[in-house]
């Protein structure tokens, strides 16, 4: 399937292969202009994160020192009380938010606002930044 690497802003497109339903390798695109047929080593093995067993299936929230699975709900309602406390104690600078290339534009857009807008803080940072 052609696609596009969500690593970075550049736009690399590559071909994700598929074998029964999974994931299994990551060819790059050779006609694409902007990457050439070349990809950097986050492009070249993009598929290994998708179906890796280390992945979170459900949210986690730290209790007696054990990460231990709760529902949406909880972690939802834990996350924005423990903001809200942090913001209202030491103030909105005091948070910081990192995005993540895993996720598309939009939804790295939707975080950004929300640290600006709801948690009043420019300290927004990604992995991806050239």
């Amino acid at each position: 399937t052609l696609t596009t690497c969500t690593y970075c802003g550049c736009g690399c497109n590559f071909f994700l292969e598929t074998l029964d339903g999974k994931l299994i390798n990551t060819i790059p695109c050779k006609t694409s202009p902007v990457n050439e047929g070349k990809l950097c080593i986050k492009g070249w093995n993009v598929h290994q994160f998708v179906q890796s067993g280390r992945r979170l299936q459900k949210p986690m929230i730290r209790k007696d020192g054990e990460l231990t699975a709760v529902s949406w709900d909880e972690a939802i309602a834990y996350t924005a009380d423990r903001l809200k406390s942090v913001k209202a104690e030491k103030g909105g600078d005091s948070i910081g938010f990192f995005a993540s290339a895993k996720v598309t534009n939009e939804e790295n857009f939707l975080m950004q606002k929300f640290a600006r807008a709801a948690c009043g803080t420019n300290n927004v940072d990604h992995c991806a930044r050239l």
